[in-house]
């Protein structure tokens, strides 16, 4: 692994004006200077780390701590706990791992199963590249624990190493301009699992255009689409498969079973929290929102085909017809057959507004093609759901 560009630390917006004052801290030299920080984490979760040596003689309450990504489980954590209004990303100049007496872990440094290095590039070595890349994890091959690696650095980073905070919407942006200095304050709503793009079609829709990951989407059901060979290989049905294995498990008994057909979605009612799955330190974990349900959602026979739009209008026709009966509440969608499928959104986008607009639900999110922008007139509620389908 090459040296990376930056490092990030997570705060709560209140610490800024200490931080730019002091530097970032280590826990035991706050202690020593009697600072009382506003805190984003669970108490328990900052306790266990007094005690875990790095094998130095020092303990990680030593050293200030740093992620090489933000987004990740602990991140995921605090934003689902506490919401993205009061949560900066930091962003750190990577000479810090130049100062004597650094440390790499090759994973969360509070994980039983991560080791500790000196940080150089031999260190560096020991990372997974790819890790670091990745925008989503999964327990199964230990990358949630991975994807958590950071840098270790004794007692303070000074505040000029800051080179720019990351926020989650113009508004905190606009609310940090006055505090932050010359330091560029950035709006970046996908480092808080955040949709680029979100607006609702219209006051009275409950359909919500979005650009974004629909897995960390918080609808109640989530939609992949799917072939009905049992073939998940690429796009929404490979992250699946990668991420939740039991949704896989489900499509293949699903497809085995020929329950599974173009015109009839299978519904799979995960029984497990999805935000404890997501989430650091999950037993700790308190939540509200963690019922996750996956409609597999056929848009093509063969994973070698084009998407036949009347297939997906008979799925979306049984969606309609079930979506009460089997108890969804809310629900996230891509653009069905869009991408992989060979079908394009003017033509796929009114097609699926059109049924969605009657579904009995809180909200409909329909996540929009990821591949090049487009056009507002594909995106008004005058083009995706005209006067006589209104």
């Amino acid at each position: 692994m090459q040296k990376p560009k930056q490092f990030y630390y997570i705060t709560h917006k209140k610490n800024l004006r200490s931080i730019l004052k002091r530097g970032i801290l280590s826990h035991n030299s706050m202690k020593r200077e009697k600072i009382e920080p506003v805190k984003i984490y669970d108490d328990a979760i900052v306790a266990r780390r007094e005690d875990i040596p790095t094998g130095t003689g020092n303990y990680l309450w030593d050293y200030a701590n740093f992620y090489f990504q933000a987004r990740n489980p602990m991140l995921y954590r605090v934003t689902r706990e506490r919401g993205n209004a009061d949560i900066l990303i930091l962003e750190i100049n990577s000479d810090i791992m130049d100062c004597d007496g650094a440390f790499i872990s090759d994973g969360n440094a509070a994980h039983h199963r991560t080791n500790f290095y000196p940080a150089d590039k031999k260190a560096l070595g020991k990372l997974k590249d790819s890790t670091f890349k990745k925008i989503y994890w999964a327990e199964e091959d230990d990358s949630k624990r991975e994807i958590m690696a950071e840098i270790l650095i004794p007692s303070c980073v000074e505040a000029d190493k800051i080179t720019g905070i990351f926020v989650a919407s113009p508004t905190i942006q606009n609310e940090m301009l006055g505090s932050a200095g010359k330091i560029p304050v950035i709006v970046q709503p996908f480092m808080f699992f955040m949709p680029e793009y979100r607006r609702r079609l219209s006051e009275n829709q409950n359909i919500i255009l979005a650009k974004g990951d629909m897995f960390f989407s918080t609808a109640q059901t989530l939609t992949v689409s799917v072939n009905t060979v049992g073939i998940m290989g690429k796009g929404l049905a490979s992250r699946a498969k990668y991420q939740f294995p039991d949704v896989y498990v489900k499509y293949q008994d699903a497809c085995r079973k020929k329950t599974l057909k173009m015109g009839k979605p299978v519904l799979y009612k995960r029984g497990s929290d999805i935000e404890k799955t997501l989430s650091d330190e999950s037993d700790s974990l308190n939540t509200q929102n963690g019922e996750r349900w996956f409609l597999l959602f056929p848009t093509k026979n063969h994973w070698r085909d084009d998407s036949p739009i009347d297939g997906i209008e008979e799925g979306l026709q049984w969606l309609v017809k079930n979506c009460k009966k089997v108890g969804i509440k809310s629900i996230a969608m891509p653009a069905l057959g869009c991408g992989l499928g060979g079908l394009h959104w003017k033509d796929v986008g009114p097609l699926m507004c059109k049924y969605l607009s009657q579904l009995p639900v809180t909200h409909c999110t329909i996540c929009l093609p990821m591949e090049g922008d487009l056009s507002n007139e594909y995106l008004s509620k005058e083009f995706l759901l005209p006067k006589k389908e209104a």
